[in-house]
C-alpha cells in the first residue's frame, strides 16, 4: 500500500496516550506496592519484566512515531524549498489545492482544485504526473490564459497539462512564514 505523503503522520493517539498513562500508572504502583508485598522473587520478577517489556514497546512505539514525523517534517521542507525555488524562477504561475481525487484514470485524473489566490473551487483534469496526486497538495502551475482570463467566467473544467505543472508540495507542511 502507498502512503500518502500529503498527510503528516500523527504521533500521539488517544489509544497511545491512554495505554502510555496506564502502562505507566501501573509501573509506578508495582513499584511503591513492591517492598510492602511479600511475594515470591519469581512472580516479581516475571510481574516486573511485563510491566518493563510493555513500557520498552510503547518506549519504541513513541521513537519510531516521532522519528517519522521528523523526517515527514524534513520532506515537506525540501518540497517547499522546491516549490519556493520554482516559483521564483519561473515566470507566472499560481498555487491551486487538490481538495478532492474524483476519479484516476491511467491517461490522468479528474480531480476538485481550489484556486488559492481566488478562493474558487472547481471541477479540473490533469494529465498523468511522473508522481501520484494526493488530496491537501498545493500544485505550482503556470495558468493556461487561453482557459481562465480576468473578467470572463470561469470553465465548467479547466484542463491543466503534466507540462504546465512545475510542482507540488504538502498543505500541512507549509512554513509559517510563506502561509497565505
Amino acid at each position: 500500500m502507498v502512503e500518502n505523503p500529503v498527510m503528516k503522520p500523527r504521533v500521539a493517539t488517544v489509544a497511545l496516550v491512554s495505554t502510555s498513562a496506564g502502562v505507566l500508572i501501573l509501573i509506578v504502583l508495582f513499584l511503591a506496592l513492591f517492598p510492602a508485598v511479600s511475594l515470591p522473587l519469581s512472580v516479581t520478577a516475571i510481574v516486573g519484566g511485563i510491566w518493563l517489556a510493555a513500557a520498552l514497546l510503547l518506549g519504541l512505539l513513541w521513537w519510531k512515531r516521532i522519528s517519522q514525523s521528523r523526517q515527514w517534517q524534513a520532506h515537506a521542507a525540501e518540497r517547499w524549498r522546491a516549490f519556493n525555488s520554482l516559483k521564483l524562477a519561473s515566470g507566472t504561475t499560481t498555487e491551486v489545492t487538490l481538495l478532492n481525487v474524483d476519479a484516476t484514470q491511467p491517461t490522468g485524473s479528474w480531480v476538485t482544485i481550489m484556486w488559492n489566490r481566488f478562493d474558487h473551487v472547481q471541477r479540473a483534469w490533469i494529465e498523468a504526473l511522473p508522481e501520484p496526486v494526493w488530496p491537501g497538495s498545493i500544485l505550482l502551475i503556470t495558468p493556461d490564459p487561453a482557459q481562465v482570463r480576468p473578467g470572463a467566467p470561469w470553465p465548467d473544467a479547466y484542463f491543466i497539462s503534466a507540462a504546465d505543472c512545475l510542482a507540488w508540495a504538502p498543505a500541512e507542511g507549509r512554513p509559517a512564514q510563506l502561509q497565505p
